[in-house]
């Protein structure tokens, strides 16, 4: 099968293209013809940067490059802004160029709005009309496409955030300097709904009851939004009583150095108050680490099925929590073990990858006496 990905794509700075990354990845090990058609910058084998998103033709410009390698099924991954002005309005001319062609088109929809304004529920739910299938990566998500956008059940496929099998950064701690501490942390944007200073609030009560602990902030803006939340935290930070025992990570992060810092923490905490998934926690358990997430239904649901941490609702609750699996050796390695079984036995990309492969051949072309030979 020839499948051709629309999406950011690496070193393009981007948590769509990172998932777009180790998804081809793993499908480069099966017998398919894969291709990327990606904005400016990107690069990679079969790999090809073919607009800008300020291009007011982007989705000629898309469509007209995707042809070329004639694919059997194209997958876009969808994020408001990515496909131009008017939250990405673009999409839709491109998914009617290929509709016109009657190549069988996917989209996986990265994020759902509960309470979308009008031109975000008119995107997605003529998307979902529109398209031969749809992905979310959580059941929440599903749910609101059914009950807030009224697509039909038939077209949401739930397949979850896939997450890599490999083994924890050597002396990850030392290279950070953090040899001998319990490194507690939280990676992301800075951005009001991460939360971030809710933990910084209530990091001194957890240094008195584990006085090893460390409070890492490994985190950046996203061009300048947010300033002010920025500058609140590290405000925040600045009047702590525990100050000495925080230390914020700034950098842009490459996979490696992202790794490294994951790698060094002891369990990593999810405070946020939106969302419906995470594809950092994903790396989290990857390396074996427990986690303590807010109580975000789609957070709860996580931590249920994989038993590989804690929710908290209350502050209390966040205490109790990252202090138990700071001073708990037995129950800090029972959720670790979860973490990488959960991984092994359900969202590792191998694993993803089939699950995406077997939506893809239920468009294949049904020929008579007709296979697909590729030999990458």
């Amino acid at each position: 099968m020839r499948i051709a990905f629309i999406s950011t794509y690496p070193p393009i700075e981007c948590g769509i293209g990172a998932y777009t990354d180790f998804l081809v990845k793993a499908m480069e090990k099966t017998p398919n013809e894969l291709h990327v058609i990606s904005q400016y910058g990107a690069k990679g084998n079969n790999v090809t940067p073919a607009y800008d998103p300020k291009d007011g033709d982007l989705a000629k410009k898309i469509f007209d490059m995707t042809v070329k390698v004639t694919p059997d099924i194209v997958h876009i991954q969808h994020e408001f802004g990515l496909y131009g002005e008017m939250d990405g309005i673009a999409v839709l001319d491109l998914i009617y160029r290929f509709k016109s062609t009657m190549t069988a088109t996917v989209a996986t929809l990265h994020t759902v709005f509960p309470e979308p304004d009008y031109r975000k529920k008119m995107i997605v739910t003529t998307m979902c009309r529109e398209l031969d299938a749809v992905i979310v990566h959580e059941k929440k998500l599903a749910n609101l496409l059914e009950t807030v956008y009224g697509v039909d059940r038939s077209k949401i496929n739930l397949i979850p955030h896939g997450a890599r099998e490999m083994p924890l950064v050597e002396n990850a701690k030392e290279r950070l300097d953090l040899t001998g501490k319990k490194v507690v942390l939280l990676v992301g944007y800075f951005r009001p709904t991460k939360c971030f200073d809710r933990i910084v609030d209530i990091f001194p009560r957890i240094v008195k009851k584990c006085p090893e602990a460390w409070l890492v902030i490994s985190g950046k803006m996203r061009v300048l939004e947010f300033s002010e939340y920025r500058n609140t935290l590290f405000e925040k930070i600045d009047v702590s009583s525990a100050k000495e025992r925080i230390e914020v990570f700034r950098g842009q992060f490459p996979q490696d150095t992202f790794d490294t810092i994951i790698s060094a923490s002891d369990i990593m905490v999810f405070p946020y108050s939106a969302g419906a998934q995470s594809g950092v926690m994903a790396h989290a358990f990857t390396f074996g680490k427990p986690v303590v997430t807010s109580d975000l239904p789609a957070f709860e649901n996580i931590v249920k099925m994989s038993g590989a941490g804690f929710s908290a609702g209350e502050d209390d609750e966040y205490v109790e929590h990252i202090v138990n699996l700071l001073t708990d050796q037995g129950l800090y390695n029972k959720c670790s073990t979860n973490a990488l079984r959960y991984v092994s036995e359900n969202i590792s990309w191998n694993i993803i990858a089939e699950r995406t492969l077997q939506l893809y051949k239920k468009f294949d072309l049904d020929l008579p006496r007709s296979r697909y030979i590729y030999e990458g």
